[in-house]
């Protein structure tokens, strides 16, 4: 725009225009939005600064070329029957009087050419490739400009109107909410009246249903109106005529000013609703993240439970070695503390053998075999685990592949070792403390002491097998002698049961402390490692759990902005309208 024309409202309105969208490129590029929407919005950005811009679009052999040649009384642009436009061509202002400047290519790709003409004094002009281009690329550049538009002329054939390629296009390029004008070509083949009507109906009711209004519509022959032009007739096509008075006086100075104000607004506009409709497919796909961690989390809600259920039965097995020890125990008491054993039972280290060998056995290495077993049901469980949580997370991650920081990934695939050091440890320290060396040894003394202090209630210093050796050598058997054999035995049968079940007693006193120690050590570790797998399962999965709520409170943060953003550019698109209608 040129400054001195404007007023100050203006000036104050294009300036807060600028400022609004230079926020807003500031946020897209911050929030990493794509390149080529940031590109879009600092190119509208630019046109502040330009002439109005009138892109014209349209298939290729509708006429756009032969159309512009006749806008600016010259031949600048190739015409032709097949598609001669295959990069976007920028008619400027500012060539010399009579002649046109060699054209020159911009560093998008535009050829831009500059001629004297009364329309480009304060207008740009843009040819575009065909929108039935058959290379894509030469498509992709008519629609990467349309947003720079200020206006849009749209130009169809009329013996194709509306073809389903300019459908598809014009249905493309209502989003942007620019100004367009409809100019039906070649309107001399159109040979009678109705057809003339029929095709003005068809093509207004498709702008209109395209577009959303009826936009003004012309039907012209541009290659009649070259024609009248080199034949320098006072009377060229009538249509064209109206075509360019409308340009000219309808699209006036206040007009002008309203569009090129709009241009980038809308094209902001736009661009906010884009990237709110990306954000919202994010969150709907984070929904279905949530969800999956909300499985996680009862899974593994259900893994503990499971896990604890399982154990208990475990330790049941375990204790199951100590039951089995005790039931021996007591079976070895009520064989070996008879009277008839008593010579045995004389004799402490034979004692302990048989105590060792019948009673105690090899329960540490039963315990330590049923500990291992544990050990690798907790591995295996814990791997089960982490399984069944991948097969949760896996589809989830590649929906956000290169997204993710840091790698989701399983736990050491085996903690036994470590499990076999810190659960194993636990569990010899509690057996450990119950001594069979100790526990025979102290048995059998208790043993001996027991039996001998039966025979020296009566024989003073004398063994009981020396007692039974006498008595067994003499021949005087008398009344004293049987009393005194009778008081033995009395004894014998009154201590040694008194014995059995001391020893049975302190057998199942020593086997509960052995069990509380062992089933407390097994639960502690047991405790410790169920945390510890909890913990490496939490931050397997970190990372995506992380993401996901990171992500969430992202998209809420800049919906929230998009919001008051897109208030701003509303406003400021009301004060445009306020403008218009003041002046």
């Amino acid at each position: 725009m040129i400054g001195s024309l404007l007023s100050d409202a203006q000036r104050a309105l294009l300036a807060d225009i600028r400022r609004e969208l230079t926020e807003l490129s500031e946020r897209f590029a911050e929030w990493h939005v794509s390149s080529s929407s940031r590109q879009t919005l600092a190119d509208t950005l630019e046109t502040l600064d330009e002439p109005f811009l009138i892109v014209v679009v349209g298939e290729f052999n509708a006429g756009k070329s032969t159309l512009l040649n006749a806008l600016l009384g010259d031949d600048l642009l190739a015409e032709g029957v097949t598609p001669t436009t295959s990069k976007v061509h920028w008619i400027r202002g500012g060539g010399e009087a009579g002649a046109v400047t060699e054209p020159a290519v911009d560093r998008r790709g535009v050829v831009v050419v500059r001629a004297d003409a009364p329309l480009l004094r304060d207008t740009g002009l843009v040819d575009t490739p065909g929108t039935n281009a058959i290379d894509r690329e030469h498509e992709a550049l008519t629609e990467e400009f349309v947003p720079r538009a200020d206006a849009i002329v749209f130009v169809t054939s009329s013996d194709r109107p509306f073809s389903e390629s300019e459908r598809r296009f014009l249905a493309r390029l209502e989003r942007w909410g620019k100004k367009t004008v409809v100019v039906v070509n070649k309107s001399d083949l159109l040979e009678t009246e109705e057809d003339r009507a029929e095709v003005a109906r068809f093509v207004r009711d498709a702008a209109t249903g395209l577009l959303g209004a009826e936009p003004p519509t012309f039907f012209v022959s541009a290659r009649r109106q070259r024609r009248s032009d080199a034949a320098l007739e006072a009377k060229g096509d009538e249509g064209f005529a109206a075509f360019e008075r409308y340009l000219l006086e309808t699209l006036d100075p206040e007009q002008r000013f309203r569009l090129k104000a709009e241009t980038p607004l809308r094209v902001a506009t736009e661009l906010i609703r884009e990237r709110r409709d990306d954000l919202e497919g994010l969150k709907e796909l984070l929904a279905d993240d949530f969800e999956t961690l909300e499985r996680i989390e009862a899974q593994n809600a259900a893994f503990h439970q499971d896990m604890r259920r399982e154990f208990e039965f475990r330790l049941g097995d375990i204790d199951s070695v100590l039951h089995d020890l005790e039931l021996r125990g007591v079976r070895f008491f009520d064989e070996a503390l008879r009277l008839r054993n008593v010579g045995e039972l004389l004799q402490r280290r034979q004692v302990e053998r048989r105590f060792r060998r019948e009673v105690i056995g090899d329960m540490a290495d039963q315990v330590d075999r049923k500990v291992h077993d544990l050990i690798d049901w907790m591995v295996a469980s814990e791997h089960r685990q982490w399984r069944a949580l991948e097969q949760h997370t896996r589809e989830r991650l590649q929906r956000h592949e290169g997204s993710v920081v840091g790698t989701v990934q399983a736990p050491l695939e085996t903690q036994r070792d470590r499990l076999l050091e810190s659960m194993g440890r636990a569990a010899r320290g509690a057996v450990e403390r119950f001594d069979r060396d100790t526990e025979a040894t102290r048995l059998a003394e208790s043993v001996r002491k027991a039996v001998a202090g039966a025979a020296l209630l009566e024989a003073g210093a004398l063994g009981l097998g020396g007692i039974f050796a006498i008595a067994a050598m003499t021949s005087a058997v008398d009344v004293t002698g049987v009393l005194a054999a009778g008081t033995v035995a009395a004894l014998g049968l009154v201590v040694l049961p008194a014995r059995r079940r001391r020893a049975k007693a302190e057998l199942r006193r020593s086997l509960a402390e052995l069990r509380d120690r062992l089933m407390q050590a097994l639960r502690g570790a047991f405790d410790s490692e169920l945390a510890s797998a909890e913990r490496r399962l939490h931050e397997a999965t970190g990372p995506y759990t992380r993401f996901v709520r990171s992500e969430a409170q992202r998209i809420d943060d800049q919906l929230d902005a998009l919001g008051s953003r897109r208030a701003e550019v509303e406003g400021l698109l009301l004060r445009v309208g306020r403008i218009g209608e003041s002046r």
